[in-house]
């Protein structure tokens, strides 16, 4: 594998990454939302979802970012009677995120997204010496 190809393969690892803090960062900022509608559904909790591909040109396995699925578990209830939207029991659905989850999927995220950018700038500093090297 040369240093392009290196780079290439953290770059896409990174997009995929940067993509998936994107969607947990918009279910932590909906983890209390409730319909906006009496009776209907909350927000749903996102998946992210990536995918591998081969490069036959850089002859390597880059990810790339899908499409975000959604989270079929059931939603959250709490009991709220003055809530205006309460179902006649006087329970108001939750979305079924689970803040605590999120975090630790938001920092394992922010740990592949740094392995990435160590890969990156070890290849641009090997990259760097190979034309020192070559100077002299």
């Amino acid at each position: 594998m040369d240093f392009t190809t290196s780079l290439v393969v953290a770059a896409s690892g990174m997009r995929a990454q940067t993509d998936r803090m994107k969607i947990i960062a918009e279910n932590i900022a909906n983890a209390n939302s409730t319909s906006a509608t009496p009776g209907g559904d909350p927000y749903r909790r996102k998946i992210a979802t990536m995918s591998s591909e081969f490069d036959r040109e850089l002859n390597a396995t880059l990810v790339t970012p899908g499409k975000p699925i959604a989270d079929n578990t059931e939603f959250r209830l709490q009991y709220d009677p003055g809530n205006p939207n309460a179902d006649a029991k006087g329970y108001v659905k939750l979305p079924n995120v689970n803040s605590l989850v999120e975090i630790m999927d938001m920092r394992e995220a922010q740990r592949s997204y740094e392995a990435d950018l160590t890969v990156m700038d070890a290849s641009k500093t090997m990259l760097s010496r190979t034309v020192d090297l070559l100077r002299k």
